[in-house]
């Protein structure tokens, strides 16, 4: 979704009065809130994997009072393609993806040689010819910043390190939490203030790295909502994160990032910030993209010491 907002710019700026609704899953309209080139950001009623053709059908019609012009289809699945179809949207823009002739009457052929970044593949939806784009960049308010700062009480006297220690897709793109508490021990004992940021799904984990650090962490997993720990990270003063969604959130506000990548590929889906340090040992068995080490031993962030990162913050 951070990475949806470069098309969302290029589309603004090619079209300087268009208005661009967004059609995404609930739990990211908090993040679309926080994107001035949206319009409206519209929940999609199905979950993840739910077909519900008839549903679709009545959704779909539901929008055709809202009379788009057009359709820019992101997932490449074929039922992603249905509510754009049944809306009766003039000019419906996609990649082919699952066979989708008809259901996109302007349908592209993905050439991903020449577009090798995820971004890219977006972003050339606006427009084949445009090779470049706008990198991300969500909006806070100072409202929004003191809202979060009055309910958690957050001092203001102290540097503050987010460790987002979180990777939704498996194990391989987690970097070790004896790592990540070493991290934070040495940046408390440096004066730091060490905040965990994640889901509730991440909380077992960001327990056992603050029983690691001797609790030395503020510990924000499951229990902020996404906006809350979007305005949470807009006042930090360092990010360090495994390649997940909060990376991406950490480049979009402008953030001094360390991006640590295993079993991913930073020429795929690297933060899209022209300063984020991203350190990756490129040994021969990575990326592999798996959710876990086929080999069961995850060296590729293993071997990312807690001293290279600290290093890398650039703090004595």
């Amino acid at each position: 979704m951070v990475m949806a907002q470069s098309l969302f710019i290029a589309l603004k700026q090619q079209h300087p009065d268009c208005l661009v609704d967004v059609l995404a899953p609930s739990w990211s309209l908090q993040l679309l809130q926080r994107m001035p080139e949206v319009n409206q950001a519209i929940a999609m009623p199905f979950g993840h994997g739910q077909f519900d053709l008839l549903g679709r059908v009545r959704f779909g019609r539901s929008l055709q009072a809202c009379q788009y012009d057009q359709v820019i289809v992101l997932p490449n699945s074929w039922k992603s393609a249905l509510i754009p179809f049944f809306a009766g949207i003039p000019k419906r823009t996609g990649y082919i993806g699952e066979m989708r002739w008809g259901l996109l009457n302007d349908a592209r052929q993905l050439d991903k040689d020449l577009l090798t970044m995820t971004v890219q593949r977006f972003v050339a939806l606006a427009d084949a010819a445009v090779s470049e784009y706008e990198f991300p960049k969500l909006s806070i308010t100072l409202a929004q910043q003191h809202a979060v700062i009055e309910k958690f009480s957050i001092p203001d006297n102290q540097k503050v390190l987010a460790l987002c220690p979180g990777a939704e897709f498996g194990p391989a793109k987690r970097w070790p939490i004896e790592h990540f508490a070493a991290v934070a021990r040495q940046m408390a004992d440096k004066g730091w203030q060490v905040w965990l940021m994640g889901s509730d799904k991440d909380q077992p984990v960001t327990a056992q790295i603050n029983v690691l650090s001797n609790q030395v962490c503020r510990d924000f997993a499951g229990q902020t909502s996404l906006a809350e720990a979007v305005d949470l990270l807009s006042l930090t003063d360092v990010v360090i994160s495994n390649d997940s969604g909060l990376m991406h959130v950490a480049a979009a506000l402008d953030k001094p990032l360390i991006a640590l990548y295993g079993s991913s590929d930073p020429g795929f889906t690297p933060p899209l910030h022209a300063d984020a340090t991203i350190i990756n040992l490129n040994l021969d068995c990575s990326p592999c993209f798996k959710r876990d080490c086929p080999l069961g031993h995850t060296n590729c962030l293993v071997g990312i010491r807690p001293e290279q990162v600290v290093a890398a913050i650039g703090v004595n």
